[in-house]
């Protein structure tokens, strides 16, 4: 539910400014979400807590992929393209291994607690490594030029 609204809520409002402080606090939100949803009893609660977990993780994706597409020159768009995809699938299979190994030797909520804390510390972590991260405003500011327009303006 919360991914499928926030598909759908960026095409009638943008994410506009401080784009990728926003997608690292939806990451931290994620986590965090994460944690409750690892924390709780209540089927209520746990819906709520998957829904977050939904909207934040589109809104990571939707800035990450819109910041691919506009930072890369056109001529490279689509080998960064792909080699972001292989990425991208290799760390969900790598992560799902992970993941079903550490269930089976603590145990499948301290697992899930486990993960969304991950999270929360390295979104912190790259957040402070990385403080171009941060220093993105609108995301439209950091198009890329193809290598003609670059000699042209030149």
């Amino acid at each position: 539910m919360g991914a499928g609204l926030m598909a759908v809520l960026p095409a009638f409002r943008p994410i506009g400014r401080h784009a990728e402080t926003k997608m690292l606090l939806c990451v931290g939100l994620f986590g965090l979400a994460t944690v409750v949803f690892g924390l709780s009893r209540s089927f209520l609660l746990s819906l709520v807590a998957l829904t977050v977990i939904g909207a934040a993780d589109m809104v990571s994706v939707v800035v990450r992929m819109t910041l691919e597409q506009l930072a890369t020159p056109p001529e490279m768009r689509g080998r960064v393209s792909a080699v972001n995809r292989v990425f991208v699938g290799a760390s969900n299979e790598l992560g799902e291994l992970e993941s079903g190994t550490l269930a089976r030797l603590i145990g499948t909520v301290p697992t899930v607690i486990v993960g969304g804390l991950g999270t929360i510390v390295v979104v912190a972590l790259w957040g402070w490594l990385f403080p171009e991260l941060r220093a993105v405003d609108r995301l439209e500011d950091t198009r890329a030029t193809s290598e003609e327009d670059a000699a042209e303006k030149a």
